[in-house]
């Protein structure tokens, strides 16, 4: 198998990123019926090994499967192939993120989103989900302090407030964006962590949508979401040149997989 299986490390289409090659080809080992419905998916380890990449890029792309109607999740169980064929999936360009302006374009769509489902999370908040939101909050505090990006620690934050709506099909369109999402936040993390007020800024504005949520009050919850949003898009367009140059890096990194892979080895 390790043999023949596909390398993804000399694409013909080397501006794609490994996770969106990665994921077409298990597509299709479905689609072939070489993985027929109800097959378990292998595990992160066999197909990072299989394929030569890492275990973010196997998670990425197995994430975009199950977020199209690909793949099915049962607990305890790990992943398995659909039942049957997703019927006109929804897919987004995946050189969406390539320039500042598409980056905000993200975040447009995330303020539109978000503000309405901390809206719903107030209007249906219990103390035991206000302390899952509180401790969400936390460790994004606590990445911060261990000198990491806490990237994945604020997804978590989003998706926190996602399922305490009760609704799954609120954290099932997060994990359809989050692929997108992951390098949004990655460029507008890498922006506010060199400005140590945009940090106290971000941090604040956190804080009150998790007040605002706790309270159970829905109007206070959308408008901190909404504003949140509002301010992120605006510490971007405010980045002076040198940030910008960095913030093109970030975008740079993020749209070629080889260099990501050359930083992972080093």
């Amino acid at each position: 198998m390790l043999a023949t299986a596909p390398s993804l490390q000399t694409p013909d289409r080397p501006s794609d990123r490994l996770s969106d090659r990665l994921a077409s080809l298990l597509r299709e080992r479905i689609e072939s019926g070489e993985w027929a419905p109800g097959h378990r998916l292998p595990t992160e380890q066999s197909l990072t090994v299989e394929y030569r990449v890492s275990r973010t890029v196997v998670r990425e792309a197995v994430s975009r499967l199950k977020s199209t109607g690909w793949l099915t999740s049962r607990q305890g169980s790990g992943m398995f192939v659909a039942a049957a064929g997703p019927a006109r999936a929804l897919v987004f360009d995946p050189a969406v993120l390539r320039s500042l302006t598409a980056v905000l374009q993200v975040v447009e769509v995330r303020r539109s989103l978000e503000g309405e489902v901390a809206a719903l999370a107030a209007a249906r908040i219990t103390p035991a989900k206000g302390r899952q939101l509180e401790l969400a909050l936390a460790a994004i505090d606590e990445a911060v302090e261990q000198g990491r990006d806490g990237v994945e620690e604020d997804l978590h934050f989003h998706r926190t407030i996602a399922r305490i709506t009760d609704n799954p099909q609120f954290e099932g369109l997060l994990d359809f964006l989050e692929q997108y999402l992951r390098d949004a936040i990655h460029v507008t993390r890498a922006n506010e962590a060199m400005h140590r007020e945009f940090m106290r800024q971000v941090r604040a504005e956190h804080q009150a949508i998790v007040r605002a949520i706790c309270k159970g009050d829905a109007a206070a919850a959308r408008r901190a979401a909404v504003r949140h949003m509002v301010n992120a898009e605006q510490r971007i367009e405010r980045a002076d040149e040198s940030v910008r140059a960095a913030l093109g890096q970030v975008l740079q990194q993020a749209g070629n997989p080889s260099s990501k892979q050359r930083k992972r080895a080093s």
